[in-house]
């Protein structure tokens, strides 16, 4: 017999749906698979299996009443910025240790209602900053997973988890995603309402789906959001712009890499057109962090000021430096921002899409280092959707991502052009 976890989701959901498998029984199966992972993995800053196995019968008792659950019984992390009723909300701070909400965030509501069995609180950096947490990278546990949403991106890539949601204020989707080998999608800003996450950044942050497969991530995406994310075939081939990062090199390796995955999608039928994106779209990445961090300064008022101490030094320090820079530099930065905003449809005019980097090499040694967001910033502050497909491994036999970029509100075609892209370089 199939063991269940071996499941794509897609399937695993299909078959309680209709009957051929239960809940419980996949339940059962994935846990076996945390059991096993988890020691070395350590992805989870809370999991219950009591408590899992509770939601998988309320579940199956919902598919005998006939209920249709688009997501029933998949296993879905939730990252621990993201509040739950039943589970501790930490938010990777010991200022928060125990904390338990209410209520569950607007995106935890909607995928119970859409039948996913919250697995646990998945590790995030501290406040989705910095400040790293103990998972390592499920590929190679000498490596980190990349950051902030660690635990999600290597529950995923390790397959203790079949979906779980992050977040992304410059590359907290996308990079650990491509370290760990899944797919990982930023969609559109706001397409996933923020009530019940501690956000850090007014301006930036974005709630985000990671899952094994573009098709999964799909199946998340249009269970929760009421929105058609389905993966049609395209009738042609797309015509891509390849970009780097603005004002930034990259490395031999990844320029390496995207000529590989260029050449790929040439074969396939695609053109494939090197532009560049200077200002204002420079002017916007080299405003990022003083938005971020004067942002998330006013976010951490009360931490800050009745709980300073037990902040990381590291984000003690980014915080002290928001808070005392001028005003009129956040000003800037959000004039900045939407400068950009408005010239990037004009900028990629006759494109069906962006081909990009997801990250800067593979994941980087140690798990004090979460990489850096270079490839990810320009598109987080442009509000557009994003995905990052798995398209091989580096020298090192850690997996490698490629990323496409599409307008902002086309999250549709963007999934749907990092299947076929990811078709492409897989054949």
């Amino acid at each position: 017999m199939t063991d269940p976890s071996s499941l794509p989701a897609l399937q695993a959901a299909a078959s309680i749906a209709a009957g051929r498998l239960s809940a419980t029984a996949l339940a059962e199966a994935m846990l076996a698979r945390i059991a096993e992972r988890e020691p070395v993995l350590r992805a989870f800053t809370h999991h219950d299996p009591a408590l899992v196995m509770k939601q998988a019968a309320r579940v199956d008792a919902a598919v005998k009443a006939g209920a249709k659950l688009p997501l029933a019984g998949l296993f879905l992390g939730v990252k621990d910025v993201i509040d739950t009723a039943d589970q501790p909300s930490q938010y990777g701070s010991p200022i928060w240790g125990g904390h338990r909400p209410r209520s569950d965030a607007a995106c935890v509501a909607l995928a119970r209602r859409a039948g996913a069995i919250i697995a646990g609180k998945t590790v995030t950096t501290e406040f989705a900053t910095r400040f790293p947490g103990p998972t390592t990278n499920p590929h190679h546990p000498g490596h980190t997973p990349g950051g902030s949403s660690s635990g999600s991106a290597a529950g995923v890539g390790a397959g203790v988890l079949h979906l779980a949601f992050g977040t992304q204020t410059a590359g907290s989707i996308v990079r650990p995603a491509a370290y760990c080998g899944a797919v990982g999608f930023k969609p559109s800003y706001g397409v996933f309402h923020r009530a019940g996450m501690k956000v850090m950044s007014e301006s930036l942050d974005t709630i985000g789906l990671m899952g094994a497969s573009v098709a999964d991530v799909a199946l998340g995406m249009t269970a929760m959001t009421g929105f058609d994310h389905h993966l049609p075939k395209p009738g042609r081939a797309p015509r891509l712009a390849l970009v780097l990062a603005p004002g930034q090199a990259g490395t031999p390796e990844t320029a390496g890499l995207m000529e590989c995955v260029s050449e790929a999608a040439r074969k396939a039928g695609a053109t494939v057109t090197v532009i560049a994106l200077g200002a204002p779209f420079t002017d916007a990445v080299a405003l990022h962090p003083h938005v971020m961090h004067m942002e998330s300064a006013e976010a951490l008022g009360w931490e800050i000021d009745h709980a300073r101490a037990q902040l990381s030094p590291v984000l003690r320090e980014k915080m002290e430096w928001g808070l005392a820079e001028p005003r009129a530099k956040l000003a800037e930065g959000r004039a900045a921002f939407a400068a950009a905003q408005l010239a990037f449809n004009d900028a990629i005019a006759g494109y069906d899409a962006v081909l990009t980097p997801s990250a800067p090499d593979e994941a980087p040694a140690g798990t004090d280092y979460t990489g850096d967001p270079m490839f990810n910033t320009l598109w987080t502050l442009l509000h557009t959707p994003c995905v990052t497909v798995p398209v091989g491994k580096g020298p090192k036999g850690l997996p490698l991502g490629a990323q496409i970029v599409t307008r902002r509100g086309e999250d549709a075609a963007c999934l749907m052009w990092g299947e076929w892209l990811h078709g492409a370089v897989h054949g």
